[in-house]
């Protein structure tokens, strides 16, 4: 997988990571109860994805499945 690549899965990963951890606000300004099932396990979920991703473990999991962290060396993007 070409340095772009990972660069670009990395980057939807992280959207979906601060799009968990923005939700209880979303759902909050919208006016949804919170009660609601599929919302409260909604929150749920993002609650533990934003935990999850926030743990060095998956740093090492992504590195296992090639999407590591990309380091281009001196020189800057290739």
């Amino acid at each position: 997988m070409s340095p772009a690549s990972k660069r670009t899965v990395r980057t939807v990963l992280q959207g979906a990571v601060a799009l968990a951890v923005a939700l209880p606000a979303i759902v909050a300004a919208s006016g949804i109860p919170a009660a609601l099932p599929y919302v409260a396990g909604a929150l749920a979920v993002a609650g533990g994805l934003a935990r999850v991703m926030a743990l060095p473990a998956v740093e090492a999991l992504l590195d296992r499945v090639g999407l590591g962290l990309v380091d281009d060396g001196p020189g800057g993007a290739r």
